[in-house]
């Protein structure tokens, strides 16, 4: 390999690396931990003798989202003073011994599981431990230390996130939500080619991969997921502004093709192994229901391109129109050798009916 092209190929590496979303979130979180470290040794009063508390605070704030990071700072420091309003109680109705710690850490551990404390409720207990067994006889001061020093990390942790480029993942979703695309495009275009080689076909991948579609469905719902989450409190999503709810619409449409798409890969990789099930496919079918297949597989690679779905959609309604007549001239064969065809060719009408919709949402 020539030295210029290995250089280019290093340098779009390292790019991609620094430009990673979790080295900027180590970053920040790095930057947040030293500043909230230097800042802890000037709170005044009794919280100047517990400063190592703010980094923790801003180690646990700084999140992937601004919202995460809002939600997370704020249940954690109600769980700090919830979990020291219990130890008080230890202290003040009976004395810290293996028993009150016990119960109170117990009881600490039920609250945690509230819903209202869904980012930070392991502290309830954390505090109320910290403050029997390290605050002692010093339980009043280090409390406050302890409430004060975690609050100042929180907002630094806080602050930097949102003043140093709040993560904003609409990019991301848009590009898993086309890689979702192309996937099922690919395997449906496998699929087509496989009905008219040589049966049994060469190519069998395809009829082992339904349970990568359903992580990948996963997987995009989870991006789509964040992005809106990243879009909350965010000043940045006044400058990158993108209809989210779309989005959903569209992963909601995947999800549902998915499910057929795994339902035909079923049929068909049935008819041609006899495995999970018996099926039949007639020879002289196997083409019209390639072309079809194909055909539908064409419009995904439309929508991921953004051109005018009309014309794709309309060339796959002729295909599917021509199977069904082609199904319809099989007087001959058993009916229960032609249900697997009606059944794929149903999974394809269904698919091409939510890619009409879409078709007529987009042009609207």
């Amino acid at each position: 390999m020539s030295t210029p092209r290995s250089a280019a190929i290093a340098g779009t590496r390292v790019k991609a690396w620094i430009a990673h979303p979790r080295l900027l979130l180590a970053a920040k979180t790095a930057i947040a931990v030293g500043l909230a470290w230097f800042l802890a040794h000037l709170v005044p009063g009794v919280a100047d003798d517990y400063p190592y508390y703010a980094p923790l605070g801003a180690l646990i704030s700084v999140s992937p989202t601004l919202m995460t990071s809002v939600k997370r700072g704020a249940q954690t420091l109600a769980a700090l003073a919830i979990g020291i309003l219990l130890a008080g109680a230890i202290i003040i109705f009976w004395e810290p011994n293996v028993f009150s710690i016990s119960l109170v850490v117990g009881v600490g551990v039920l609250i945690a599981g509230s819903r209202w404390l869904t980012a930070g409720g392991e502290y309830v207990a954390v505090a109320a431990l910290f403050v029997l067994i390290i605050g002692g006889q010093d339980a009043d001061d280090y409390s406050v230390g302890y409430l004060v020093q975690m609050a100042v990390g929180i907002a630094v942790g806080l602050g930097v996130n949102l003043l140093i480029l709040p993560p904003l993942n609409t990019t991301s979703a848009v590009l898993r939500l086309a890689g979702f695309r192309s996937l099922l495009s690919d395997h449906l275009h496998d699929i087509g080619k496989a009905l008219i080689e040589t049966w049994p076909p060469v190519h069998e991948d395809w009829a082992g991969r339904s349970g990568t579609l359903t992580e990948t469905a996963d997987r995009v719902r989870e991006a789509v997921t964040q992005a809106d989450e990243s879009r909350k409190l965010n000043p940045r999503a006044r400058l990158h502004q993108r209809n989210l709810e779309k989005d959903y619409e569209d992963l909601a449409d995947l999800e549902t093709m998915t499910f057929h798409v795994r339902d035909l890969t079923q049929v068909l990789a049935a008819a041609i192994w006899e495995s999970p099930f018996p099926a039949e496919l007639p020879q002289d079918l196997r083409e019209p229901l390639s072309d079809t297949i194909h055909a539908v597989a064409d419009v995904l690679t439309l929508r991921n391109a953004d051109e005018d779905l009309s014309e794709g959609v309309d060339a796959a309604d002729d295909a599917l129109r021509t199977l069904l007549e082609r199904l319809d001239q099989q007087r001959d064969v058993d009916p229960s050798a032609l249900s697997p065809t009606a059944s794929v060719a149903m999974d394809l009408r269904r698919i091409l009916a939510i890619m009409q919709g879409s078709s007529t949402t987009a042009n609207a």
